[in-house]
């Protein structure tokens, strides 16, 4: 094992499979001379090429749609958005042609992309820097949508999206791009639609993704001083869901907090909900509690930023509550 950072992993697994595959390339802005915004495409510009690794005009619409039609030609490209936020000016090409064409062709064509970068906040980037559209995406039938939250879980998961068939939409953390952490010195992957379990525990089920699930660990270790022992399921994949490893946790643990930096609304804790009530209602001894953002555009005042966002005492209060014990 090494210790690499967030950024390095996604650099490696790009890498990795470009070297293996010549139809793999990488297109965004500032991907090639600078090498990458987030420097997540360090290196990359000398060892393939421009033909390959490929600098655009902030341009979101144009070069996803470029790199969609490629994919018809026999190209596996990697798209790189700056932010998530900034794939709403491409969302036209990705909803209405990577995520139908293998459909509206009848299987005559495939479409091998991955969409990947930053998603949700980052500091104080203000309202149109700092939204989380994971729901949004996973909401389409024809899109794979994976969130992970670590360098190890990153590099695997992003060589198995490089190598699927289907779009991936794949987002990372602008926030998490320093964090390290141990990962293979071989080859691996990690299979696409299976989740986690990072502790386990036996008295409350907590479900997370991505860079939140942080506080779900500061949290557990709090409550552990108090007896309580959290299980804590990170989903790695929002869509395919692995919903049985959520399921069977909380049959287990009989109680089930949600924890999303998201929306309130109509988001993947809100389906997370609905499976177990449908599937484990019989085993549940509380209701669900899920945790995610306020129901409004994320400020920009560090004040109201640390409101807006979850955090562990929230993550502590809500386990208390489905414990009944008196916060």
């Amino acid at each position: 094992m090494k210790t690499i950072q967030f950024r390095e992993a996604i650099a490696e697994a790009m890498s990795e499979e470009m070297r293996r595959d010549e139809s793999i390339y990488l297109m965004g802005e500032e991907v090639a001379e600078y090498n990458g915004a987030y420097k997540a495409s360090k290196g990359m510009l000398d060892e393939f090429g421009a033909k390959r690794v490929i600098d655009t005009p902030i341009a979101e619409l144009g070069f996803a749609g470029i790199a969609i039609g490629s994919t018809m030609t026999g190209n596996r490209p990697i798209v790189e958005y700056m932010t998530f936020n900034f794939s709403l000016v491409g969302i036209d090409q990705i909803i209405n042609n990577a995520a139908k064409i293998r459909q509206m062709s009848g299987g005559q064509f495939k479409c091998p992309i991955v969409f990947r970068g930053p998603t949700a906040s980052a500091g104080q980037l203000a309202a149109t820097h700092s939204q989380a559209f994971e729901s949004w995406f996973a909401n389409t039938p024809g899109l794979k949508v994976v969130v992970p939250s670590n360098p190890y879980d990153a590099k695997g998961l992003l060589k198995s999206a490089i190598r699927d068939d289907d779009p991936v939409i794949f987002m990372e953390s602008e926030q998490m791009y320093g964090d390290k952490g141990e990962v293979p010195e071989g080859e691996y992957t990690i299979p696409l639609g299976v989740a986690d379990i990072k502790r386990e525990g036996t008295d409350v089920t907590i479900v997370s993704f991505g860079k939140i699930i942080k506080e779900a660990y500061k949290a557990a270790d709090e409550l552990e001083k108090d007896g309580i022992s959290c299980e804590i399921i990170d989903l790695r994949t929002v869509r395919p869901m692995d919903r049985k490893t959520v399921v069977e946790s909380v049959k287990k643990t009989n109680r089930l907090v949600v924890l999303e930096e998201a929306w309130p609304f109509g988001n993947v804790a809100t389906e997370i909900t609905y499976l177990v009530q449908s599937e484990a209602f019989d085993y549940l001894d509380a209701p669900i509690i899920k945790i995610n953002t306020a129901d409004t555009p994320a400020p920009y005042s560090p004040v109201l930023l640390e409101e807006w966002l979850p955090n562990m005492n929230d993550v502590v209060k809500a386990v208390k509550k489905v414990m009944y014990i008196n916060a």
